[in-house]
């Protein structure tokens, strides 16, 4: 039996520190209390398990999963599972603050949580990962729940995850418990649009962006750095809207058009051969060249801390969407802010993922499903009402785009954790 341990990590920050560093940073431009502040700082609960997988070669691996819950003043608490070889603690804790401030953001009731599994799940056989699912899912099988914690997918993993996660949990109890996860595939209780949604919310934020600034989505160039779920999508729907997508990368390689990128083509490329190396029409760029390309767009979708202090000056796009969580560093916030970068913050910008898996949550607990035309028109209402209070308290207080959405939401849950006192 082996013990798989984590590697360095690709963060060039604690991402916590930087979570609870935006905290008080928020908490002092909007006039919040200390003893608030204190509360809110720290996770509820952080659970930390071992996973032992029989492995197809016949050995047992040992890998290490997280659980974190960071507030439930507003709700259950809501957030994704992350399969990475870089996940840490500290990651997780701060992607459930994040959720927390989010779902605040986008007035649903549900708090922060976030989950995550040390594996590289590419080099998992799917019966291997199937397994560590399953087993993970038993390791946490108490803190879940969907009136407690409900988990969706994250990166690295997906609506097959989900539904081993769903089938572990109901066989523990004994019926099917529908809400227990979102981001289930349709046949056992998805949400139509929920795939979709983080890109498509993204894909809102942008063109009320651009409309605020007289500007036409269909005269302007983006480059989309990750081609997983979100970046995917969101080039997809980026190019219907008559945007020239010149650039695009996954994990392997970035690869650029002036002309622009056939996503289509990208898209039927990833499916066959599980990258976009080799795509036709398109030069291979390093992933850092990607991020200072001369475009209007620039939507990093991956992981966090792409865009940092050391290449932030040489950022040439004028919008800056937060597909992903944290990819900019706070060091990089005020270089780009200098230099009138507008940034759409994460909380803001993928927040449609979890929008549309509160649908979901609603839709599995009443048994009553919409049409996806109705998943989106309310993903567009509440997206946009978000969009349009962050905007307007940005040009009020005259405070950057991410201050002004983490203050709305830091305030709401303060609120919530007043009303509720502090029990005993």
């Amino acid at each position: 039996m082996t013990a798989v341990e984590a590697p360095v990590s690709h963060l060039h920050e604690n991402p916590f520190d930087i979570a609870r560093a935006q905290l008080r940073r928020v908490a002092e431009t909007f006039d919040i209390e200390r003893n608030l502040v204190d509360v809110l700082s720290q996770c509820k609960k952080a659970v930390e398990v071992s996973v032992p997988v029989s492995m197809d070669d016949g050995t047992t691996h040992v890998f290490t999963g997280y659980r974190v819950t960071h507030n439930i003043a507003r709700g259950p608490s809501k957030g994704g599972i992350r399969y990475h070889p870089d996940v840490t603690l500290d990651e997780v804790k701060s992607l459930a603050m994040w959720m927390t401030w989010k779902c605040a953001l986008m007035g649903i009731p549900f708090g922060g949580a976030k989950g995550g599994v040390i594996c590289n799940p590419k080099k998992l056989s799917r019966s291997e990962l199937e397994r560590l699912t399953r087993r993970y899912t038993s390791e946490i099988i108490n803190e879940i729940g969907p009136e407690k914690d409900i988990p969706a997918p994250d990166v690295g993993t997906d609506g097959s995850v989900m539904a081993w996660i769903f089938d572990t949990y109901s066989m523990n109890k004994g019926h099917s418990v529908l809400g227990v996860v979102t981001g289930k595939p349709l046949t056992i209780g998805g949400s139509l649009g929920r795939e979709e949604a983080t890109a498509r919310g993204s894909l809102f934020c942008i063109r009320d962006a651009v409309a605020k600034q007289d500007g036409r989505l269909d005269q302007m160039t983006a480059a989309v750095q990750g081609f997983g779920n979100v970046g995917s999508f969101l080039a997809k729907f980026l190019h219907e809207e008559g945007a020239k997508v010149v650039a695009v990368s996954d994990s392997t390689v970035a690869l650029h058009n002036a002309n622009g990128i056939d996503i289509h083509a990208a898209f039927a490329h990833k499916r066959e051969h599980g990258t976009l190396r080799g795509l036709a029409n398109a030069e291979e760029i390093t992933a850092d060249e990607l991020i200072v390309l001369d475009v209007d767009v620039l939507a990093p979708c991956a992981l966090e801390q792409v865009i940092t202090e050391r290449n932030a000056d040489q950022v040439r796009a004028s919008i800056i969407c937060e597909g992903a969580n944290g990819p900019v560093t706070p060091r990089a916030d005020a270089i780009l802010e200098d230099k009138g970068v507008l940034i759409l913050p994460d909380v803001l910008a993928n927040a449609g993922g979890v929008v549309v898996s509160y649908f979901e949550w609603v839709q599995g607990l009443q048994e009553y499903f919409w049409k996806e035309a109705e998943v989106n028109a309310k993903l567009n209402d509440i997206v946009s009402r978000a969009f349009e209070e962050t905007w307007e308290t940005a040009q009020e207080r005259e405070i950057p785009m991410r201050m002004a959405a983490y203050g709305i939401a830091v305030r709401r849950v303060a609120e919530a954790t007043i009303t509720r006192g502090i029990y005993p």
